[in-house]
């Protein structure tokens, strides 16, 4: 999962299972991002079921039917669309993606300088934002500073 922009996703060379290179807009931190096994394999599965469609050789992970790159809009109208067709009450757009993403790193516990980092975010008051809703960041807080007392003492 890579917590991409929707421009950045619709313009994403596929690169063949190797690390993408996510170059980040606005002046964010660009970075090479590894591929999970999973994710190759998927990548794989959709390029061989795309070798029948028109402009299959296509270096584009998600292409319009001329062989370009999938648009802004198309990706917004596919993305909405598929929310309605799964019955669910509220207005999705591509954007709640990333924004999942971030929720999933800072509910796994991962530090928020690297979430930071993963989301391209060169400031980290919009990577907080993620991490400040878990209150599950609390729990065991004093077990985890009285463990790290007691061995700083000894």
């Amino acid at each position: 999962m890579w917590c991409l922009k929707i421009t950045q996703l619709c313009t994403t060379h596929h690169n063949r299972g190797r690390p993408i290179y996510i170059h980040r807009l606005k002046k964010g931190f660009s970075t090479t991002h590894p591929l999970l096994n999973k994710e190759v394999q998927a990548l794989k599965n959709w390029l061989s079921i795309r070798t029948s469609y028109p402009h299959a050789e296509s270096e584009w992970v998600f292409l319009s039917r001329k062989g370009n790159p999938l648009s802004r809009q198309q990706f917004y109208h596919i993305i909405s669309t598929s929310g309605g067709n799964a019955g669910l009450s509220l207005e999705i757009h591509p954007h709640m993606l990333r924004h999942s993403c971030g929720f999933a790193l800072a509910n796994m516990g991962i530090d928020t300088r690297l979430i930071q980092d993963y989301l391209g975010h060169r400031n980290i008051r919009h990577t907080v934002w993620y991490t400040a809703s878990n209150a599950g960041r609390f729990y065991g807080i004093w077990d985890r500073a009285r463990g790290r007392q007691r061995h700083a003492v000894l």
